[in-house]
Protein backbone atom coordinates (compact mmCIF):
# COMPACT_ATOMS: atom_id res chain seq x y z
CA UNK A 1 0.00 0.00 0.00
CA UNK A 2 1.58 3.24 -1.22
CA UNK A 3 -0.31 6.53 1.26
CA UNK A 4 1.57 9.73 -0.11
CA UNK A 5 0.71 13.64 -0.27
CA UNK A 6 1.90 15.47 -3.18
CA UNK A 7 3.08 19.23 -3.21
CA UNK A 8 3.51 21.62 -6.52
CA UNK A 9 7.13 23.45 -5.74
CA UNK A 10 7.29 26.97 -7.45
CA UNK A 11 11.17 26.94 -6.26
CA UNK A 12 13.68 24.20 -5.43
CA UNK A 13 15.46 24.99 -2.03
CA UNK A 14 18.84 25.98 -1.22
CA UNK A 15 21.79 23.48 -1.72
CA UNK A 16 19.51 20.85 -3.34
CA UNK A 17 23.10 19.30 -4.41
CA UNK A 18 23.78 18.00 -0.64
CA UNK A 19 21.14 16.18 -0.09
CA UNK A 20 20.96 12.02 -1.72
CA UNK A 21 19.92 11.87 -5.08
CA UNK A 22 18.87 9.12 -7.94
CA UNK A 23 18.28 9.57 -11.51
CA UNK A 24 15.35 8.12 -12.71
CA UNK A 25 13.71 7.24 -16.26
CA UNK A 26 10.59 5.82 -16.42
CA UNK A 27 7.36 4.83 -19.00
CA UNK A 28 4.23 3.46 -18.34
CA UNK A 29 2.85 0.34 -20.64
CA UNK A 30 -0.19 1.08 -19.44
CA UNK A 31 -2.02 3.96 -17.72
CA UNK A 32 -5.34 2.05 -16.38
CA UNK A 33 -4.64 0.14 -14.71
CA UNK A 34 -0.83 1.69 -14.30
CA UNK A 35 1.61 -0.59 -15.39
CA UNK A 36 5.01 1.10 -15.42
CA UNK A 37 8.53 0.82 -15.77
CA UNK A 38 11.24 2.39 -14.08
CA UNK A 39 15.18 2.14 -14.31
CA UNK A 40 16.42 4.12 -10.70
CA UNK A 41 20.21 4.34 -11.38
CA UNK A 42 20.93 1.07 -11.83
CA UNK A 43 17.86 -0.63 -10.77
CA UNK A 44 15.24 -2.08 -13.11
CA UNK A 45 11.40 -2.28 -11.97
CA UNK A 46 7.83 -3.20 -13.21
CA UNK A 47 5.45 -1.68 -10.84
CA UNK A 48 1.69 -2.05 -10.51
CA UNK A 49 -0.46 0.87 -8.91
CA UNK A 50 -3.96 0.47 -8.40
CA UNK A 51 -6.55 3.38 -9.02
CA UNK A 52 -6.55 6.20 -6.09
CA UNK A 53 -5.23 9.49 -5.57
CA UNK A 54 -3.86 9.43 -1.73
CA UNK A 55 -3.69 5.87 -1.23
CA UNK A 56 -3.14 3.47 -3.77
CA UNK A 57 -2.37 -0.28 -3.83
CA UNK A 58 1.74 -0.11 -5.42
CA UNK A 59 3.39 -4.27 -6.36
CA UNK A 60 7.31 -3.44 -7.74
CA UNK A 61 9.04 -6.62 -8.82
CA UNK A 62 12.51 -6.21 -10.09
CA UNK A 63 13.55 -6.33 -13.26
CA UNK A 64 16.56 -7.12 -15.09
CA UNK A 65 18.31 -4.38 -17.62
CA UNK A 66 17.97 -6.57 -20.41
CA UNK A 67 13.72 -6.90 -19.78
CA UNK A 68 13.80 -3.09 -18.85
CA UNK A 69 14.94 -2.55 -22.03
CA UNK A 70 13.06 -5.18 -24.14
CA UNK A 71 9.70 -3.59 -22.42
CA UNK A 72 10.98 0.30 -22.92
CA UNK A 73 10.38 0.79 -27.11
CA UNK A 74 6.58 -0.50 -25.92
CA UNK A 75 5.99 2.68 -23.48
CA UNK A 76 2.85 4.38 -24.11
CA UNK A 77 3.47 7.69 -24.59
CA UNK A 78 6.87 9.60 -23.32
CA UNK A 79 9.32 8.47 -21.25
CA UNK A 80 9.39 10.39 -18.50
CA UNK A 81 13.58 11.34 -16.87
CA UNK A 82 13.60 13.02 -13.31
CA UNK A 83 16.44 13.36 -10.47
CA UNK A 84 15.14 12.73 -6.93
CA UNK A 85 16.08 14.06 -4.24
CA UNK A 86 15.21 12.59 -0.67
CA UNK A 87 15.50 15.33 2.13
CA UNK A 88 14.81 14.28 5.28
CA UNK A 89 11.85 16.43 7.18
CA UNK A 90 12.02 15.13 10.35
CA UNK A 91 9.57 12.32 12.45
CA UNK A 92 11.32 9.94 10.28
CA UNK A 93 9.84 11.20 7.07
CA UNK A 94 11.71 12.52 3.90
CA UNK A 95 10.39 14.29 1.40
CA UNK A 96 11.12 12.96 -2.51
CA UNK A 97 11.71 16.21 -4.58
CA UNK A 98 11.58 15.35 -8.18
CA UNK A 99 13.14 17.72 -11.27
CA UNK A 100 11.63 16.75 -13.90
CA UNK A 101 14.26 17.04 -17.48
CA UNK A 102 13.01 16.85 -21.16
CA UNK A 103 9.65 17.77 -22.12
CA UNK A 104 8.81 18.08 -18.51
CA UNK A 105 11.82 20.40 -17.65
CA UNK A 106 10.56 23.41 -15.13
CA UNK A 107 8.04 20.84 -13.46
CA UNK A 108 8.88 20.59 -9.44
CA UNK A 109 7.19 17.80 -7.66
CA UNK A 110 7.24 16.92 -4.18
CA UNK A 111 6.07 13.93 -2.27
CA UNK A 112 5.93 12.12 1.27
CA UNK A 113 5.23 8.53 1.82
CA UNK A 114 3.43 7.70 5.20
CA UNK A 115 2.59 4.24 7.56
CA UNK A 116 -0.77 5.74 8.13
CA UNK A 117 -3.86 7.15 6.12
CA UNK A 118 -4.38 9.22 9.29
CA UNK A 119 -0.56 10.14 9.50
CA UNK A 120 -1.20 11.34 6.35
CA UNK A 121 -4.20 13.08 6.97
CA UNK A 122 -2.33 15.17 10.17
CA UNK A 123 1.23 16.01 8.75
CA UNK A 124 1.48 19.41 8.35
CA UNK A 125 3.28 20.23 5.14
CA UNK A 126 5.93 22.59 5.80
CA UNK A 127 5.35 25.95 3.49
CA UNK A 128 8.31 25.78 1.24
CA UNK A 129 7.17 22.50 -0.26
CA UNK A 130 3.64 24.66 -1.63
CA UNK A 131 0.99 23.64 -3.13
CA UNK A 132 -0.92 20.34 -1.93
CA UNK A 133 -1.93 18.46 -5.05
CA UNK A 134 -2.72 15.17 -3.92
CA UNK A 135 -6.19 15.12 -4.48
CA UNK A 136 -5.25 16.08 -8.31
CA UNK A 137 -5.14 13.34 -10.70
CA UNK A 138 -2.96 15.84 -13.27
CA UNK A 139 0.12 15.21 -11.67
CA UNK A 140 0.37 12.13 -11.63
CA UNK A 141 3.22 10.78 -13.24
CA UNK A 142 1.27 8.34 -15.71
CA UNK A 143 -1.05 11.36 -16.51
CA UNK A 144 2.40 13.74 -17.08
CA UNK A 145 3.72 10.94 -19.22
CA UNK A 146 0.70 11.57 -22.17
CA UNK A 147 1.10 15.65 -22.39
CA UNK A 148 2.17 16.25 -25.55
Amino acid sequence: MEIERKFLMKELPDHLESYPSHQIEQGYLCTSPVVRIRRQDAEYYLTYKSKGLMVREEYNLPLTEAAYMHLRPKVDGNLIAKRRYLIPIGDGLTVELDVFEGKLEGLFLAEVEFGTEEDAAAFVAPEWLGEDVTYSMEYHNSVLSQKQ
